[in-house]
C-alpha cells in the first residue's frame, strides 16, 4: 500500500516533475494541493486541476486562503508600512508563508507521512517552506526532488517526455508570480545589476493616462472604502484599487536585496494597490500618531518585515509585534486623497477627526495659541542645559 505524500502544486514544470517522480519512481500516493493567495481565478484553477489529474495524482485540492492571507499577514504589513529596503512590499515572501502553513495543515488533515515542494536549491522559498514544515509537522519527511537531484530544466523536460507528459515546455521569457499583494516579474534583466525590465515584460500594460483623483477611507488602519463605497471585505477593497490603478503603470519597480541564503538578488514587481495603500496609510498616521509612536513603529516594523521575508512568521515575537501594531491603529481613521497619473501617483492630503495638526493649538511657522515667548525661552534653556554644561566644562580642552 502506497504511503501518502502532500505535494505543493502550482502546475508548472518543477511541480509537474515532482508529481510524476513521487508517484512513478518513489511509489507515493500523491495528494496535490494548490494554495490560492489571490493569484488564480476559477478558470485558471480548473486548468491546474485538470493537469494534476492527468498526471495521475490520487487527489487534487485548491484552497483559497486570500482572506486568511489578509487577516494574518497583509493587514500587519499595512499597519507597519512595510517596504523592504524602502521599496518592496514583500509580495512573494509574505504569500509563501501562508501557502506553507496551509500545506502543513493539509498534511495533518489527511495523515500524510511526507510533504514535497518544487523549490530549487538557489532561492529563498526552499528555506521558507522547510522552516514552516519543520515547525508545524516535524514528523513528516520533507522531499524536494528538484533541489536534491540538482536537476536542470532540460533534465526535467526529458524525464516528463519519457513518461508521456504533454504540456507547454517552452520557457517563458519572464517568470510571473501573482498574488493579492503584488506580482513579481523575473527575467534576464533581473539577473544582472544594470538592466531594467522592458515595457512588454510587465504583466499589466499601461492603458490609462488621464489624471484621476480618488479618495481612500481607512478605519483603524485598514482600507475599507474607495470614493463613497464601503467594502465589507477588505480583500475586495484591495482588488478594486488594484484594478483601478495598475493600468496607469503605478507600483512598478525592481527590488534589490539580501536573500536568506546570503546572496544579493533582484526581482521586478508591479504592486499598484499595495504601494498606494502603504503611502496613503503612512500619511494618515503622520497626522494621527505622536512622534514616539511613529518612531517605535518604524523600528519594530522594519524588524517585522525582515523577519517575515526570512521565513520566520511563526516566531512568537511576531505575534507580540502584531499586537503592538494593532494597538497603534486605534486613531488611524479618516480619508486620504490620492491622484493617479501615468507611472506615478500623488498623496495630496487627509481628513480625520483625529488629526493632530489642529489649528486651535497653533499653526506651524505662523502663530501659537498654547504658550508664550517666555515659555519657549525657559523650555529652550532647560532642554539644551546639558549641552551647555558640557561645552562650558570642555571648552578649554577643544
Amino acid at each position: 500500500m502506497k504511503q501518502k505524500i502532500v505535494l505543493a502544486f502550482s502546475g508548472g514544470l518543477d511541480t509537474t516533475y515532482c508529481a510524476i517522480y513521487l508517484n512513478k519512481i518513489k511509489n507515493y500516493e500523491v495528494h496535490a494541493i494548490t494554495v490560492n493567495t489571490g493569484g488564480f481565478d476559477d478558470a485558471e484553477v480548473a486548468i491546474i486541476k485538470k493537469h494534476a489529474e492527468n498526471l495521475g495524482v490520487a487527489s487534487y485540492k485548491c484552497v483559497d486562503v486570500t482572506k486568511k492571507y489578509y487577516d494574518s499577514c497583509i493587514k500587519y504589513l499595512i499597519f507597519g508600512n512595510v517596504l523592504k529596503n524602502a521599496t518592496y512590499p514583500l509580495s512573494v515572501s509574505a504569500e509563501r508563508m501562508i501557502q506553507a502553513i496551509t500545506v502543513a495543515d493539509y498534511v495533518k488533515e489527511i495523515g500524510a507521512i511526507a510533504v514535497a515542494h518544487g523549490s530549487t536549491g538557489a532561492g529563498n522559498d526552499q528555506v521558507r517552506f522547510d522552516m514552516v514544515f519543520q515547525t508545524m509537522i516535524p514528523q513528516a519527511e520533507i522531499i524536494t526532488p528538484i533541489r536534491d537531484l540538482k536537476l536542470s530544466r532540460e533534465a526535467e523536460i526529458n524525464f516528463l517526455k519519457e513518461h508521456n507528459v504533454t504540456m507547454n515546455f517552452e520557457k517563458a521569457a519572464y517568470s510571473i508570480n501573482k498574488g493579492l499583494w503584488g506580482t513579481s516579474v523575473g527575467g534576464k534583466e533581473t539577473l544582472n545589476s544594470k538592466d531594467y525590465l522592458p515595457e512588454t515584460a510587465w504583466p499589466t500594460q499601461v492603458t490609462k493616462t488621464a489624471k484621476k483623483e480618488i479618495c481612500l477611507t481607512f478605519d483603524k488602519g485598514e482600507l475599507i472604502g474607495i470614493y463613497d463605497e464601503i467594502f465589507k471585505n477588505k480583500v475586495t477593497a484591495i482588488q478594486t484599487l488594484q484594478a483601478m490603478a495598475q493600468p496607469y503603470g503605478i507600483g512598478r519597480d525592481i527590488h534589490v536585496g539580501d536573500t536568506i541564503i546570503g546572496i544579493k538578488g533582484r526581482v521586478g514587481f508591479e504592486a499598484a494597490a499595495p504601494i498606494i495603500i502603504i503611502k496613503a496609510h503612512h500619511l494618515l498616521e503622520k497626522h494621527t500618531l505622536t512622534k514616539n509612536q511613529l518612531y517605535w513603529k518604524d523600528q519594530l516594523s522594519t524588524w517585522y518585515g525582515n523577519w517575515l521575508h526570512e521565513g520566520q512568521l511563526l516566531d512568537p515575537t511576531m505575534r507580540n509585534i502584531e499586537s503592538f501594531l494593532t494597538d497603534t491603529q486605534k486613531n488611524v481613521t479618516g480619508k486620504v486623497f490620492v491622484t493617479l497619473l501615468p507611472y506615478r501617483f500623488l498623496v495630496t492630503g487627509i481628513e480625520s477627526e483625529n488629526d493632530l495638526m489642529n489649528n486651535k493649538f497653533g499653526s506651524y511657522g505662523e502663530m501659537n495659541n498654547s504658550w508664550t515667548g517666555e515659555d519657549v525661552k525657559g523650555f529652550a534653556k532647560i532642554f539644551g542645559n546639558q549641552n551647555t554644561i558640557y561645552n562650558l566644562t570642555h571648552n578649554d580642552k577643544q
